[in-house]
Formats: structure tokens, sequence, C-alpha cells
């Protein structure tokens, strides 16, 4: 079957509504991640000046799965992390304008005049869900021990390397009390970090950055698997209940510090796997919001949603791409990756499948952060091309034609569809069968850790607004590079622009790896994300972050809903 007869096909199916499956829980690990303004898309001003409060101020939301894990130092996705900022919080915090302000930080940190020592006063008035103080021991606790090399499981570990010893002590090659981070007292914090770096107080605001409470936590591994006495938090909500893959419920906190900038007093995050379901239950009054950035629309609603009006549609600093495993065969093989990359027709695939104005991705950084990466380093479906690189690739291979390659995604209508597309314009560019996998979310995580696949979907979303955000992923295996592939040049520029503080000059040498990541193709990149949503009219304060992440802070339901 060509394309344009694979499209037809789909199309009709989609029309008709039968394509159920159910949604990931995944997205692409990111966080909250300096921001760009969200786009105004009026959803949720105060129309007619309606600012009177609705007399319940509960809000239904959907996360579609169970959270991974609900540990700030061992969180690495976006369905963890929608339920961390609402229940944590850090030095600071990203405002609904997309600015960084103080959190349990009473101020704005005083920095030293080398720009490498942050010095930040803990608020008097910050405390646990349990009645404890927040302290500065409770942070060096825990960034501490999200960089002992004892704790394996840390994948963002490397967003705490920007501080003065904090890589060395991870792979054992220093010492924990030799870290740039030591609580001089109760309520001050003093940071050193191994050179300036312009984005850390962005930093501060990520749930890796969060504290744990120590007095509670330490000797305590099982602390963030129910919510129980141990599970303390010190953030605009805390936890009533947590039935797992079902709902959890998160309830106003009294002693938070901004406790009267918190409207909402419930909140109903259900685990509702099917987007259909979800949309559904949305139509019932049962769901709040639907879709980005905890929750998946149906492609099928997508066209009928655009004509309603009622989509909502936002940028996202993200990029969704296939990784391939460069230690199995044939992806081994750079001239095969490249064949397999050049011969997806992303523009297709944006305008037909997805509908969600995403723009194709020939990159690794959004357009959002480096505008010239709209163009990127080669053609969409430049399928030509892709022939010649998999003659070159098979003649290195010896091989007379590709065996048959498996390509893996997490469970969702929308991987599952987009895979469905690739395999067809696989099979008929290059003439390679594909078989589909597809794996719930966090089995699939542990497929892709373990290198149990040949071509893997995956997707980033940035956790701030820099490009290095998006490159050091690669630097090394492991965390949350899953292509197996790794360059010593690619590292060395990278640690060359941790040290470079003319900013033209980072750039360049970032571009430079990312020219080098490009070049050896370990992914190929599909499409640069969109934020797409609907939400009822009531829903008032709630902004779509372009880095991927929501907070409920603000949020409130207007009297209109009575």
């Amino acid at each position: 079957m060509n394309w344009k007869k694979w499209l037809l096909t789909i199309t009709l199916v989609l029309g008709m509504g039968i394509f159920l499956a159910a949604c990931s829980g995944d997205d692409e690990d990111a966080g909250g991640d300096a921001q760009p303004d969200t786009e105004d898309t009026g959803e949720n001003d105060d129309a007619e000046g309606d600012t009177e409060l609705a007399a319940d101020q509960t809000l239904n939301v959907n996360i579609r799965t169970e959270p991974p894990s609900l540990h700030p130092g061992v969180a690495s996705d976006t369905t963890s992390s929608a339920v961390l900022y609402q229940t944590f919080e850090g030095l600071t915090r990203i405002n609904n304008d997309g600015e960084v302000e103080p959190a349990m930080a009473e101020a704005l940190p005083e920095v030293s005049e080398d720009l490498t020592t942050y010095t930040f006063k803990i608020r008097e008035d910050a405390t646990w869900s349990n009645g404890d103080p927040v302290t500065a021991q409770d942070f060096e606790y825990a960034w501490k021990w999200v960089l002992d090399p004892e704790n394996a499981d840390t994948d963002y570990a490397y967003q705490l390397y920007v501080i003065k010893g904090a890589q060395a002590a991870k792979s054992g090659e220093g010492s924990l009390d030799d870290v740039g981070i030591t609580a001089e007292d109760d309520k001050t914090l003093v940071v050193e970090l191994q050179q300036p770096t312009p984005y850390f107080l962005d930093l501060t605001a990520f749930y890796t950055y969060y504290p744990v409470n120590h007095n509670v936590v330490e000797g305590n591994d099982q602390w963030a698997l129910e919510v129980s006495e141990d599970y303390v938090t010190n953030g605009p909500f805390t936890f009533e209940s947590w039935a797992h893959k079902d709902q959890i419920v998160l309830k106003k906190n009294p002693d938070y510090w901004d406790a009267d900038s918190v409207n909402l007093e419930t909140i109903n995050m259900y685990m509702v796997d099917d987007e259909n379901t979800a949309l559904q239950m949305f139509n019932d009054d049962k769901l709040d919001w639907v879709g980005d950035p905890t929750d998946v629309l149906p492609l099928a609603s997508i066209q009928s949603l655009k004509e309603e009006g009622t989509l909502n549609i936002s940028p996202l600093a993200g990029v969704y791409y296939y990784a391939f495993n460069t230690e199995e065969a044939p992806f081994d093989n750079v001239n095969i990756r490249k064949a397999f990359a050049s011969a997806i027709n992303r523009q297709g695939i944006v305008e037909s499948v997805t509908k969600r104005e995403e723009q194709p991705a020939m990159a690794l950084v959004p357009p959002s952060i480096w505008e010239e990466n709209a163009e990127g380093y080669f053609n969409d479906n430049d399928v030509e091309q892709a022939k010649e690189y998999l003659e070159a690739g098979l003649d290195e291979l010896g091989l007379d034609e590709l065996p048959k390659i498996q390509l893996s995604y997490n469970t969702s209508e929308a991987h599952a569809t987009i895979a469905q597309a690739v395999q067809d314009m696989w099979r008929e560019n290059l003439g390679v069968e594909v078989e589909l996998n597809n794996e719930e979310w966090n089995v699939y995580l542990d497929t892709m850790g373990e290198g149990n696949f040949q071509v893997g979907r995956m997707g980033w979303l940035a956790d701030f607004n820099d490009a290095i955000n998006f490159i050091e992923i690669f630097q090394s295996v492991g965390g949350n590079n899953y292509t197996n592939w790794e360059s010593q040049e690619y590292s060395d520029l990278i640690e060359q622009s941790r040290t470079e503080t003319d900013p033209a000059a980072r750039k360049e040498i970032l571009r430079e790896a990312e020219a080098i990541f490009m070049d050896e193709m370990p992914i190929s990149p599909v499409y640069f994300y969109t934020n797409a949503w609907i939400n009822k009219d009531y829903v008032k304060g709630i902004e779509v972050s372009p880095m991927g992440s929501v907070q409920y802070k603000w949020g409130y339901i207007s009297g209109s809903k009575e």
C-alpha cells in the first residue's frame, strides 16, 4: 500500500472513530522547566470580569496512567511531574508568566561577583505537611541523595552537574563532602557552581531540585511508594489518597506559605488510559480538562474540535523522535540510520495524521530555542537520498537486503497511528518489513533502558529554555539516552560550552555538537510538539507551559460553573 492509499485508509478509520487504544502515561520526560510566553488562547481569561469563585473548588483532570515515581529525586517523566509540581516546591517556581519567582526561598538569592556562588534564605513560614519546618538541610540532603552513586535510579542526576563537584561525586571519582551544597544553618543554603550558569534559577524550580524532609525519609527507602505519614510534602497541595492505577486525590495545603493564593480545594487526578473514554467523561462533565499536558486527545477528535472552535493549541518546546539502538544490527551502521530517517514523510504525518499544527523535525533542538532549526540538517521525505544511504549501508554490512526490523512504542492511539504510517513508509521506500511492538509505559521504559529494542519511540520536552537541555541528554549512555550512542568529540564540546560565558560563542559550540549528532543520526526526529487541549469554560487561571508542564496553584473554578 502506498502512502496516499494508506492515508486515505487511516483517515476513514479515524473518521469512523473505531481506533480505541490506551493512553500512554508517558509522554516525553521532562518537567518545567526563563520560558517563552505561553500563547494567549484566551481559554482562561476572566471573560466579562467573571472572577467570582464557585462554591465547589474541585478540578477533575486525567493523568492517564500510574505515575512511575513520586520521589522527586527519581522521577523523570511528565506523568510523575504533573503530580509533583502540585505537591512539592523548590527554592523557586516558574509563574504563569513564565518567570522565575521565589518559592521556598524568601527572595531571589545573593549571587557572588563571579556568578558562581548563590546564597538562598529559606522562608521562616515554610513548613512540611507534618508541621516540620523546611530547612536548608532538607535541600542539601535531597540533592546529595540524587548525587550519591549508591542511588542508581536517578536519571536526572545530570541536572545537578552544574554544581561544583556534583558530577565527580555521582561517578564515584569524588566525595559528596566536596560537592558545593552547604547548609550553613537551618535557613541558609549556599550553592557553589562549576562555572556561571545563566539558567540555574530555572533549574531550582525543577523537581529534581525539590527538597525532601530528611528527618522523615532518611533510612526509609519506601517512603514515596504510598500515601502515609512518611509521605510529607511542602507544596500547595497535599495527598489525600492514592489508589494505584485508578486515582490520586489532592487537597489544598492549609499550611502552605502562600495558601491565600490557592483557590482549588480538591484535585481529582484520574488514570483513564483510553483517550476516547476520557473525552466522553469530559462531555459527560466528569472531567474539566482533557488533552495536554497531562492527557492526550483522540486523533479522530482533533479536526472536529478545531471546527467547533474549542481546541486550544500552543507552542511546546519538545521533539518527538525514534531512537535507534546503535548497538543492535542493522542500526549500528550510520548509513542505515540515515536511510530510515530520510524515508519518513514528516509533513504528511503532521498534516494528515496528528493535525495539531506540529512542525516537521529535521534537527534535535526545537526552533522555539534555535530558529534556524526550522529547516534542519536534512530534507524531509527524501526517498532518493534514503535509497542511496540504504545501498551504501547494505554494502558496508555485506547484505543484499535488510532483515525484518521491529519498531517499538508505548501504548497510545497517537503513537500507534504514527508507527503504522512510518511502517508503511519504510516498507514502500526501503523495501523493509517492519514489525510493530507496543508496551505499557512503565514496561516500555524498562525495555528501552535495557536495550531490548531496535527502533523505539521517545520524546523530549524542555526542562528549561536552553539548547543544552536537549544536547546533553546524549552526552553519555544511560539516563535518558537509550540509543547506546556516545561520542568523545560531542562530549568535549558540551563540556567546553559549560565554561564559555559569551552567549554567542557558547551557541556556536553547541551548534557544532548538534551537527555532529545529526551527522551520526542516533535518532530520527519526527516533529516538534505542540500542546493541544480543551477545557470547561469555568476553569480559570491555569496556563499550559511551553515547557510541557502545568501548575494548578493559581487555578480556580469560576462561579459560572454553578
